[in-house]
């Protein structure tokens, strides 16, 4: 089976020929000077693009790994924890809060509407004290954004630590770690800033590692610990790291942070919100609804859609892939069957790969025997398009 021409996914997405250069690049030893210069310049990158002036972590492992990193670090037992649910991945993050002795309560939201800070303040007053609470930002299953830059505030004004999966939101969308008073933030490569998918990028301030220490049970000598990367890296003065570190993924999340404070946080995030605005209307011009109850609240990183009765999501995207070349997403989780999600991250929100993800999804449909009109889904993405690259 040939490699598509064009992913158009939910991440890993596409890279550039920058990251791809960096990729191939001959790989050094860890401690030579110049792989040391570039890991401290890459955290250095990587702490301009989340907006903080704390510590980061670039820790080895796609970001699900430093996600479980985070969880294991805070959460002891009895800690009283708040999960707000709005999606697989915060509902998945509530079990690893529990299985680490967290007495978990939680605030859910069906899985095609946002947060809404009244409820999590609510939570908070009524409920509370918390000393944890954990959110996801960009709902990648199912194309939902959350308003954490609202919610952060509320959580900081109760005396809670908050821990922000940003996995696909950052360089996407605003993320803004130190303003929103975000203790603990996990980032992924592979989504908006597409790079490679092997680590995880993650914002830690001083409130959280103290967290950590203060709990006998966050990992110590392990691939989790991300106190062994204070103790050793960076309290060492970022001259020993706790283990090998991927020469070969550093060298691409250097590029790819490179690439997108090269031409400017905000430049990057408005690329992918116009490259988003232009998939949700193409996708409801052709007579389809998205996933999102409001638009007001859908994702900069992928539109998820819900699909005409009869068709199957597996069948669409087989067909789509094997006929036309283009990689889309189905759900994932609970959602697998229930939606599409064309991913606009990265190249794919550039030129118009977003009119090829609206045009496959729709001819494709046709293909299968629904009734859309992929010509008026067309017109619609290249009239947001053309009017962006306008006012670009």
């Amino acid at each position: 089976m040939r490699t598509p021409d064009f992913t158009l996914t939910a991440g890993p997405t596409m890279s550039s020929q920058k990251v791809l250069a960096a990729l191939g690049r001959q790989i050094t030893f860890d401690y030579d000077p110049v792989f040391l210069d570039l890991f401290r310049d890459t955290e250095r990158l990587l702490a301009q693009a989340f907006r903080t002036d704390g510590d980061v972590v670039l820790m080895q492992g796609e970001a699900v790994l430093g996600l479980e990193a985070a969880a294991r670090g805070l959460v002891r037992e009895g800690m009283r924890c708040l999960n707000l649910v709005s999606g697989v991945y915060a509902a998945w993050f509530g079990e690893w809060m529990r299985a680490y002795g967290g007495d978990v309560h939680e605030v859910r939201v069906p899985y095609d509407e946002a947060l809404d800070p009244e409820l999590v303040a609510s939570a908070l007053r009524e409920q509370g004290p918390f000393e944890l609470v954990a959110m996801v930002h960009s709902e990648t299953p199912s194309g939902v954004e959350n308003p954490l830059a609202e919610i952060g505030p509320i959580v900081h004004e109760h005396g809670a630590m908050l821990l922000a999966d940003v996995v696909s939101a950052l360089a996407g969308t605003d993320v803004r770690i130190d303003e929103w008073h975000v203790d603990l933030a996990v980032a992924g490569p592979q989504k908006c800033l597409a790079g490679p998918p092997g680590m995880s990028l993650i914002a830690i301030s001083e409130r959280a590692w103290a967290a950590m220490e203060a709990n006998p049970s966050a990992p110590r000598g392990s691939f989790l610990s991300l106190l062994d990367w204070k103790h050793r890296w960076i309290d060492g003065g970022r001259e020993a790291f706790p283990y090998t570190p991927s020469v070969s993924d550093v060298n691409g999340v250097h590029a790819a942070l490179s690439e997108a404070l090269e031409a400017g946080i905000e430049a990057t995030i408005a690329r992918h919100a116009a490259a988003a605005r232009a998939v949700r209307a193409g996708v409801q011009a052709m007579g389809l609804s998205l996933w999102p109850k409001r638009s007001e609240y859908a994702a900069n990183c992928v539109t998820a859609t819900r699909l005409p009765a009869g068709v199957g999501t597996d069948a669409l995207l087989t067909h789509v892939r094997n006929r036309y070349g283009v990689m889309l997403s189905g759900g994932y989780g609970e959602l697998k069957h229930e939606l599409v999600r064309l991913g606009h991250m990265g190249p794919a929100s550039r030129s118009l790969n977003p009119l090829v993800a609206v045009c496959a999804l729709g001819r494709g449909l046709i293909d299968l025997g629904a009734n859309v009109d992929i010509g008026a889904g067309a017109a619609a993405t290249m009239e947001v398009l053309s009017q962006a690259s306008a006012e670009a």
